[in-house]
């Protein structure tokens, strides 16, 4: 199982913004697509890690990305709790289930885990 939580910042420019977290000694680990010019981009710097996803000006600046064991019962019991279904679970193309909530704050917690089984192939 994949495990781990990292930020995803969303940007105008994923250029722009590789460089200035480059300079912050960040190195990018993972794109997708894998050709081309991406839409997301994976960065570390000594143990830690952000994603930086194109977005238009009406998305969420932030979210957290929390990967989890199973997408569909996670979301089943945050709903528990309050917490509104976004976007309901779904297969992405890059072999994750992913599904999309907000926190008590309305901060988005995107949730995901590998479609395959095998470990996360982003970070």
């Amino acid at each position: 199982m994949s495990t781990g939580a990292f930020p995803i910042i969303s940007v105008q420019d994923l250029r722009a913004s590789r460089v200035f977290y480059e300079r912050l000694g960040f190195s990018q680990t993972y794109q997708f697509p894998p050709d081309g010019e991406p839409g997301f981009v994976t960065m570390e710097r000594e143990g830690s890690s952000i994603g930086l996803g194109t977005g238009s000006s009406d998305e969420d600046p932030f979210g957290l990305w929390v990967y989890v064991e199973d997408v569909d019962s996670t979301l089943v019991d945050l709903q528990t709790l309050g917490a509104p279904v976004i976007a309901g679970p779904e297969d992405q193309p890059w072999g994750e289930r992913v599904a999309r909530t907000r926190d008590p704050n309305g901060n988005l917690v995107i949730l995901g885990a590998p479609t395959t089984g095998e470990a996360d192939s982003r970070r």
